[in-house]
């Protein structure tokens, strides 16, 4: 072996040994990187209750126009079943105020996962579908979803009677979803705003729509349009409040507040204040959990 070829020989080695260093460097350094960005990621997640009662203000996501669970009052700020409940739970949960933002249906998983607000309180139904993206609480309500049509319509009697018909639902919503499975041969139609599939209704744009009994009766009566209710109920749903993913201390908490209204009787006051004097919510609400379970 020449002194030339000994020369490039040993070069070469320490060549190798330097590339297998910054690889092996570069693997380090992705590492730390990661398991920081992970501790950063858990930390976020951890905070948000000790964030609520730091800044005193909890985040609360409705559409503030769907009656009588979220709505705009004649001074234009959020009342409704849903608003009252969640200024109650905020102050059990250590929290002085409210701060209400105003979404869609459609949007409240992911205002949840990119930290838009901290809880949704809006007539939510826990499904499998959107337990997979975020966690609901305890349920503090429950409805059942009716068919609305024109006072002058005789040809919709239920729910067969939808076939080929133009069906409002809201976007996003659990009614959006059960019209999807179940009407394939109707022409569903979604809406962002309830106030306007109902108005369609009462022009004719549209055949029926589906929406919760109490919904519906509120847009019907406060509206003054000629709608009316026919069939039996088609679902029976309770409603929950959700919150993003990994968040312990907060479902704990939310959890322990709605479980003391249900026992104290304000859920039971608030339901008949804003639902319906003679509506048993928490009677309902047990009754509901049983079918499901």
């Amino acid at each position: 072996m020449t002194t030339e070829h000994s020369n490039r020989t040993l070069e070469e080695s320490k060549m190798n040994r330097f590339k297998n260093w910054v690889r092996q460097t570069r693997s380090a350094a992705w590492l730390v990187l990661g398991l920081l960005a992970g501790a950063v990621t858990q930390a976020q997640a951890a905070d948000l209750l000790a964030s609520a009662k730091s800044t005193g203000v909890l985040r609360v996501a409705n559409t503030q126009s769907s009656p009588p669970w979220s709505l705009l009052d004649n001074s234009n700020q959020p009342a409704g079943y849903d608003v009252e409940i969640a200024k109650e739970l905020a102050k059990r949960i250590g929290v002085p105020k409210v701060v209400f933002v105003a979404d869609s249906f459609k949007n409240f998983v992911e205002g949840l996962k990119s930290g838009k607000y901290d809880i949704v309180m809006n007539d939510l139904t826990p499904t499998p579908e959107r337990s997979k993206q975020v966690d609901f609480g305890l349920p503090y309500g429950v409805e059942d979803f009716r068919i609305f049509v024109r006072v002058d319509n005789t040809d919709i009697k239920g729910q067969r009677d939808l076939k080929g018909k133009r069906v409002g639902v809201t976007t996003g919503s659990s009614n959006e979803t059960w019209a999807r499975t179940h009407l394939k041969d109707s022409d569903i139609r979604s809406y962002d705003n309830g106030g306007l599939v109902f108005s369609d209704l009462g022009t004719g744009r549209i055949d029926a729509v589906i929406i919760s009994h109490f919904g519906g009766m509120k847009y019907a009566n406060v509206n003054h349009l000629p709608v009316k209710e026919v069939g039996e109920p088609l679902i029976y749903q309770l409603s929950a409040p959700a919150l993003a993913k990994n968040q312990p201390a907060l479902l704990a908490a939310v959890n322990k507040a709605i479980d003391n209204m249900m026992a104290d009787g304000t859920v039971e006051r608030l339901a008949k204040k804003w639902v319906g004097p003679n509506y048993d919510m928490v009677g309902t609400i047990a009754k509901a959990k049983e079918q499901k379970e």
